[in-house]
């Protein structure tokens, strides 16, 4: 496993843009958004490019290591066969999460396939940020460590829950871990072994691997809000296949709508916020059940015919009923993801929702507000930070190669 690091925060960055580092990006972007393998003359019809400046190209992505050449096919014409072209299965990025319930460390390669992960349950509300910290590098390090030899790792990123700074990789309010002004970069980076890293909300990242497939690749929905239930609610705006930020990066904190203003405390320091009725642990305790429950205890107990456990999953629809109608009314963008628990309850939560969702949502005569699950996956937080750091690539392949090749 090889370690790189230098691109777009390294050695390059100061280098000037160029046509060349254009038509760079052109290739890289036709074959990664490709459902199918292209050859050169496919990337070249795609592109616009010239075949005998995109086999240049080609050949400089090759060695790089960003594309790989495939084994060669027959087309249905005489000559010689094409040779299919794929991102590079030796290039990745490092994934990581810190969430109330558990820590996750991913590695996803450019074509998004995962080659090696970590997960450990862990009760981390309230936790102290130095040590919680120090447990996560100390699982990036040792999976790492088990990576293939001539495995190439690009960056690191971190998703982390509530209200993040970008810039300076920073936790500014992190009510569900209990923590303030926390300098992630500080704390981690020397574990990571030279990586650069970057850090970004839990569901913005985990909203990312809904809008694509794979890195540079997008997905079937293009315009959606996603909902993240974990032991609180996260929440992110998608438009055009891209996670819409806000002016500093804050959007989409929609488990912080206040649904009741007269309703119980929130830890942010409102009162009536969705999340204390739609959050994991909201939903147990409104179902008599302890906070370490799971999902499916909880949707035993609702099939069942349990009065507490349906009445919390209807309270938990009303909730957010009035919260997502009032999103959709701003935004209009009425296709609603559902994430983690929710996405985990959806078979019976769903109906109840989208009843709420028709009779809140002033377009819903023209349109009814379509309600989706998001993939199953234990850690998208983690997925959606390495599929960030590799989107970054695909951006700017330039950045990351030679200067020979760039």
């Amino acid at each position: 496993m090889t370690v790189a690091g230098t691109g777009p925060s390294g050695p390059y960055a100061a280098r000037r843009p160029s046509l060349r580092d254009g038509n760079l990006r052109q290739v890289l972007r036709a074959v990664a958004d490709s459902d199918e393998p292209l050859s050169r003359a496919g990337v070249a019809a795609v592109t616009g490019l010239t075949r005998s400046t995109v086999s240049r190209l080609v050949d400089d992505l090759v060695v790089a290591r960003l594309l790989d050449e495939l084994e060669p096919r027959q087309g249905p014409g005489r000559g010689r066969p094409g040779t299919p072209l794929a991102p590079g299965s030796r290039v990745a990025a490092l994934g990581l999460q810190v969430n109330p319930g558990y820590l996750a460390a991913r590695v996803i390669d450019l074509r998004g396939r995962t080659v090696a992960q970590r997960y450990v349950a862990a009760d981390l509300e309230q936790s102290d940020p130095a040590t919680t910290l120090r447990r996560l590098g100390t699982m990036a390090r040792r999976l790492v460590r088990s990576l293939p030899t001539g495995l190439r790792l690009v960056g690191a990123g971190v998703a982390l829950p509530g209200i993040v700074s970008v810039a300076d990789a920073r936790v500014l309010s992190a009510p569900n871990l209990g923590w303030a002004d926390v300098g992630v970069a500080d704390l981690l980076r020397g574990r990571l072994g030279g990586l650069t890293l970057q850090i970004g909300n839990e569901a913005d990242l985990a909203a990312r691997t809904v809008a694509e497939e794979s890195p540079g690749r997008g997905g079937r929905l293009t315009d959606f809000l996603y909902v993240s239930g974990e032991v609180g609610i996260g929440g992110a705006a998608v438009v055009g296949g891209r996670v819409f930020p806000g002016r500093h990066g804050w959007a989409g904190e929609i488990g912080h709508i206040s649904v009741d203003p007269m309703g119980p405390r929130c830890r942010c320091g409102s009162t009536g916020c969705l999340e204390q009725y739609a959050g994991l642990h909201a939903v147990l305790a409104a179902a008599g059940l302890p906070p370490d429950a799971s999902v499916d205890l909880l949707l035993e107990r609702v099939r069942s015919g349990d009065p507490a456990a349906r009445g919390a999953i209807e309270a938990a629809a009303r909730a957010l009923g009035v919260a997502l109608a009032s999103a959709v009314n701003v935004l209009d963008i009425p296709t609603i993801v559902l994430g983690g628990h929710l996405a985990a309850a959806a078979d019976v939560l769903q109906p109840l929702l989208e009843r709420e969702l028709d009779g809140r949502v002033l377009s819903a005569a023209w349109g009814s507000v379509v309600v989706d699950v998001a993939p199953d996956d234990p850690a998208p937080g983690a997925t959606g930070a390495a599929c960030a750091v590799l989107g970054a690539l695909i951006d700017d392949p330039a950045g990351w190669m030679t200067p020979r090749a760039g």
